[in-house]
Parts: C-alpha cells; sequence; structure tokens
C-alpha cells in the first residue's frame, strides 16, 4: 500500500452481543470442528454462523423495500467503491435529532455540490454506544435523516447514504428514508463506525457486502482510504 494512503475501518465487530433492532442481534457462531477432534498435524478448527443478513454493520440493497428492486449481487462494484463525503453533525445531535435538508446545503456552500455517485455518510456520534446496546438501541430514539434530506440527495445522484445509528429512519413515523433511497435504486449502510476518522472530503469508500445472491441485506466490511 502506498505509504501516501491511510486506511480507516467502519466496521463494527460482529459478536453475538451487539445491539439489534429488536434488541438481540440475532448472531450466532459455534464450534463445528475444533483442534482436540483432529489427528496432528492436520488440526483445523471451524465454525458455524447463523445470523440475520441485516447485522452489524450493514448494507440495504433497493430489494429490502423494492420488490423489483435490485439485490446484493446486483450491485455494482463502480457504485460500492467511490468517492465519499461525511457529513458532521456530532456537536448538535442529540436522540431526537434530525438532519434536515439545510445540513446539506450548508455543507455544500463549503465543500462544493455533492457529485453524482458519491457514497455520503452522516457522523451523529451516536456510535460511541455501540457497546452499551440497551442506551444504542434506546427503545429506536436516536439521530435519523428526513425525508426531505433523502430528496435532495437523490437529487445529487448519490450513490448510497450511511450513518452510525441502527437505521436512517427510527420506525416511529413509518421508513421514508428507506423507500426514498432504495426507491430511486441507490443503497444504505448503516451501523458504522469510526466516521470521526474520516475528513469531510476526499476520502475513498470501499462497500464491501458479503455477495449474497437474492440477498435485500448483507454484512459488510466498510473501509475508507484517506
Amino acid at each position: 500500500m502506498n505509504k501516501e494512503y491511510k486506511i480507516i475501518d467502519l466496521t463494527h465487530t460482529l459478536h453475538s452481543g451487539i445491539p439489534g433492532w429488536d434488541g438481540n442481534c440475532g448472531y450466532k457462531i459455534d464450534v463445528s470442528l475444533d483442534y482436540n477432534d483432529c489427528i496432528p498435524p492436520d488440526i483445523f478448527r471451524k465454525h458455524d454462523i447463523s445470523t440475520p443478513c441485516g447485522v452489524g454493520t450493514h448494507i440495504d440493497a433497493p430489494a429490502h423495500v423494492v420488490p423489483s428492486g435490485r439485490t446484493v449481487e446486483e450491485l455494482l462494484v463502480e457504485e460500492l467503491v467511490c468517492d465519499c463525503v461525511v457529513i458532521d453533525v456530532s456537536s448538535v445531535a442529540d436522540e431526537k435529532y434530525i438532519v434536515n435538508p439545510d445540513i446539506i446545503l450548508k455543507f455544500e456552500e463549503k465543500y462544493g455540490e455533492i457529485k453524482p455517485n458519491t457514497f455520503v455518510i452522516f457522523y451523529t456520534g451516536w456510535d460511541k454506544y455501540w457497546d452499551t446496546p440497551e442506551k444504542y438501541i434506546n427503545n429506536h430514539i436516536f439521530p435519523s435523516i428526513h425525508e426531505d434530506t433523502a430528496k435532495l440527495l437523490v437529487e445529487r445522484n448519490i450513490a448510497g447514504i450511511g450513518i452510525d445509528t441502527l437505521s436512517a429512519d427510527t420506525g416511529i413515523n413509518g421508513y421514508p428514508v428507506h423507500h426514498i433511497i432504495l426507491g430511486d435504486d441507490k443503497y444504505l449502510v448503516e451501523n458504522i463506525a469510526n466516521a470521526k476518522e474520516l475528513p469531510q472530503t476526499g476520502a475513498k469508500v470501499f462497500v464491501l457486502p458479503i455477495k449474497i445472491k437474492d440477498g435485500t441485506e448483507a454484512p459488510i466490511r466498510l473501509i475508507a482510504l484517506i
């Protein structure tokens, strides 16, 4: 790797104790073959996992809410590896904070209009509660995105959006951001980690889902290059 670049891991580690939409994340890992079961020198440890597809840092493909939408394996590499901007609202975001369109317009006054095929991350600072699942879930009261903000970003023809909370929508008033973004054939990423380490512009992001045929969601390894 060129020493001029720094790699940032934006992915939470999967384990059974992480937050999930319904409380328990549903992830389970079991040892199916252990070293003691083998004859040396050929020793192995194997695991079986059972998990919802929308666990941890994960992607929602259009088919998550659109019956005729693209599924995970149909997303193109060219839209999953793209430029990234970070909208930092961490200094003002509380549990009821909603990202309104004026935040995007103020960002663009400073940095220029968001370009097509850009991945837009909203950094609210909520990921600081990740290791305290009850607080992170918070009865589905956490920073979210206004539907008009999603509409504005669709006008910008972004590749997708991401946020460091359980969801772009809290579900209290339905899931309009999901329907707007995924309905326009874009993608959503939820439960992002370490976005505070990114510059507001200039990063390249790699959104790398497990390539699941007919999958509407998938765990991802999300990394950025700055």
